[in-house]
């Protein structure tokens, strides 16, 4: 990918990242570091330094889990009903939210995610609502190791993970990973931002079903082909930064194709695509089973 660059400033912060390992909790950098270009940083790895502890105990101010219920209502666990799936995989946990409202709905869930911050956080956000998860801290491109090689109904990635990846290669052995611990009927759910969009039209926030905080603004400062640099500002002042890749909604889908999956349907905020639709999002379901109707 264009603008691979790695710094001698943010290897000292993130000695272990390079490692391809997941960084420890204790390990964890305490501040976001990015050097003199932070456009320059575009390392898979670098995810790991960027959810720093501050961060993290503030994300929720940005997801906001009520709004967030409201404006995405039922679609996930319809669907994952709708198809008779029962043992969810969630791959990208974050601070729960999804992980929860599966357990909240009965269904069986273990939740991995590349960050020790998120999970702790995580782990928290669910006993406060009375629930236990079963963690993984893990790493996507050895996903079968970190899960001990256990089958799922369905594996999800969603709130625009898949786009910390920016290495092709990483991106199709993630693929790899979530297609082999998938049951022979087994379905990825993928979603991302409607970068296409961004990177032809320029940014714009027409709905709030993701990030519906309504004292948090979440936008890209820098964009170009091989990087989205996100700033989060809160009502105090504070701002953290997430670089992520601008994953192109068919790119993406060729990439799950790829990986095997026989069919993909595609939603736009979580209602059936349509000629001229511009959503924020995408959510991508993709079917291992060949009899896929």
């Amino acid at each position: 990918m264009s603008g691979q660059s790695e710094r001698p400033s943010a290897e000292s912060n993130d000695s272990n990242l390079a490692k391809n390992e997941v960084v420890p909790l204790h390990e964890s950098p305490k501040h976001q570091v990015y050097g003199e270009d932070p456009t320059q940083d575009r390392s898979t790895d670098h995810y790991q330094a960027e959810y720093v502890e501050n961060f993290v105990e503030r994300w929720d101010e940005l997801i906001d889990w009520d709004a967030r219920t409201e404006g995405e209502g039922q679609f996930f666990i319809d669907k994952l009903r709708a198809l008779g799936k029962e043992k969810i995989l969630d791959v990208a946990t974050g601070t729960g939210f999804h992980s929860v409202q599966l357990i909240k709905a009965g269904f069986n869930v273990t939740s991995v995610d590349g960050s020790a911050q998120m999970l702790v956080k995580a782990f928290d956000n669910a006993q406060k609502r009375g629930y236990v998860l079963t963690t993984v801290h893990g790493d996507w491109r050895w996903l079968n190791r970190d899960v001990e090689d256990q089958q799922f109904d369905a594996v999800i990635c969603l709130g625009n993970s898949f786009t910390h990846l920016f290495e092709e290669h990483d991106r199709r052995r993630a693929l790899a990973e979530f297609y082999s611990v998938l049951k022979h009927d087994g379905i990825l759910i993928l979603d991302q931002r409607n970068y296409d969009s961004i990177l032809d039209n320029g940014f714009s926030t027409k709905h709030k079903y993701y990030y519906c905080g309504e004292r948090v603004s979440a936008k890209p400062i820098y964009m170009d082909d091989g990087l989205a640099r996100f700033e989060y500002s809160f009502e105090d002042g504070s701002k953290h930064h997430l670089n992520m890749f601008p994953l192109r909604k068919d790119y993406t889908r060729k990439l799950i194709s790829d990986a095997g999956f026989q069919k993909i349907e595609t939603f736009g905020d979580f209602k059936e695509t349509q000629p001229g639709q511009d959503p924020d999002f995408f959510v991508h379901i993709a079917y291992k089973a060949y009899d896929a109707e």
